[in-house]
C-alpha cells in the first residue's frame, strides 16, 4: 500500500499552491480551489514522518458527504469531487479562525480543566465537572489559524472583534452556523450509534457571502464516542471508546512525544502505519454507515492529475 505525502502539480489555470499540514490547495485563476487530501498525518501541530494509506481518500469522502448533507444550513465551497482524494470548490477568502465547538469536556479542554483552568476562550466552565461529561449546552472555543510549525492559539470572541478578524455581524453568523452544523452532525452521528463530541469548522467569504470551507465532521477534525456504554463508562470514570485521531495522539504521548521542543517522534513502523490505516477505515465505515471501497494506490499522483485536469478542462 502506497501513500501520497506530497504533491507538485501544474493544473490548467493554476496561479499558486498552498501546502498545509494535510491538504495541498491549488488556486485556479482566483476562481476555484483544488484541494488535495494527502495521506500526511499531523498531531500536536507536527506532520509525522510517514503517510497513512487511504487516509486522504477517507477524509475527502467523509467531508464530501457531510458538505452535501448540510447545504440547507449554510452555503459551502464544494463544487465537485473529480477524484476520491480531491474536492474542487469556489475560491473563498478564509477567516483566520477555526470555530471549535465542544459538546463534552475532554481532550485538551479536559487537560486544561484538570490543571485548574475554569475559562476557555472567554467561556466560563462549571465547577465539579468530570472527564467526558456533557456540557449543559455546547460551547464554542475558537482558535487562530497558525502557520505551519506554529501552534493554533485559543482566542475569545472579544479578542476576535478587537483584532478585527471579522465584524460583529459576521461573528454572530459564524456562531449560528457553527451551532446548527454541530446539531446536524450530532443527529447524524446518533443514527450511527455515535456521539459527536467536538469538532471544528472553517469559514470564508465568496462574493460577500459566508461559506463553509475545508473538511467537516471527519475523524481529523472531530471526536466521536460510541453511544453504547457511554453512560456506564462515564459513571465508572473509565475511558470512552473513541472514534477520532485521539488514538494517534495517545500513541505519541505514550512514547514521550507531545510536539514540544527537543522531543523526537517515535519510530513509525510498518505495523503502526498499517494499524492507523485500519483505524481510519473503521472510522469511515462507522461515520458514514457505508463499506469503504479503497482506490488503487499504485500511481495516485498520476491518477489525481488526470482526473483533475479532465474536470478543469471540461
Amino acid at each position: 500500500m502506497k501513500a501520497l505525502t506530497e504533491t507538485n502539480y501544474n493544473f490548467p489555470g493554476q496561479q499558486s499552491v498552498y501546502h498545509g499540514k494535510v491538504r495541498d490547495v491549488y488556486n485556479i485563476n482566483g476562481e476555484k480551489l483544488v484541494m488535495v487530501a494527502t495521506d500526511r498525518i499531523s498531531a500536536f501541530d507536527v506532520i509525522l514522518p510517514k503517510g497513512i494509506p487511504f487516509k486522504g481518500q477517507i477524509l475527502n469522502q467523509i467531508a464530501a458527504k457531510f458538505l452535501d448533507a448540510t447545504t440547507d444550513i449554510c452555503p459551502n465551497w464544494k463544487l465537485a469531487t473529480p477524484d476520491p482524494m480531491v474536492t474542487v470548490g469556489v475560491f473563498c477568502e478564509g477567516f483566520t479562525l477555526e470555530m471549535i465547538v465542544r459538546g463534552y469536556l475532554c481532550g485538551s479542554a479536559w487537560r486544561a480543566y484538570k490543571s485548574g483552568v475554569r475559562e476557555i476562550c472567554g467561556v466560563r466552565l462549571p465547577e465539579g465537572m468530570k472527564e467526558n461529561q456533557k456540557f449543559p449546552v455546547p460551547i464554542i472555543t475558537p482558535t487562530t489559524k497558525a502557520e505551519i510549525g506554529e501552534h493554533d492559539a485559543d482566542i475569545s470572541r472579544a479578542e476576535i472583534l478587537k483584532r478585527g478578524l471579522c465584524t460583529p455581524e459576521e461573528y454572530a453568523m459564524l456562531e449560528d452556523y457553527t451551532l446548527r452544523l454541530f446539531q446536524r452532525g450530532t443527529e447524524i452521528a446518533a443514527e450511527r450509534g455515535l456521539i459527536l463530541v467536538d469538532t471544528k469548522y472553517e469559514f470564508g467569504k465568496h462574493d460577500g457571502k459566508i461559506y463553509l470551507m475545508d473538511e467537516i465532521h471527519t475523524p481529523d477534525s472531530s471526536r466521536y464516542f460510541y453511544s453504547e456504554g457511554y453512560e456506564e463508562r462515564f459513571a465508572k470514570g473509565e475511558p470512552q471508546r473513541q472514534l477520532s485521531k485521539e488514538f494517534v495522539r495517545e500513541w505519541l504521548m505514550e512514547n514521550g512525544f507531545q510536539g514540544k521542543e527537543g522531543q523526537q517522534v517515535p519510530e513509525m513502523t510498518d505495523d503502526i502505519v498499517r494499524s492507523i490505516s485500519d483505524r481510519y477505515v473503521e472510522l469511515y465505515e462507522h461515520i458514514t454507515g457505508e463499506k469503504f471501497v479503497p482506490q488503487d494506490t499504485e500511481n495516485i499522483a498520476t491518477r489525481i492529475e488526470r482526473n483533475v485536469t479532465n474536470y478543469l478542462n471540461s
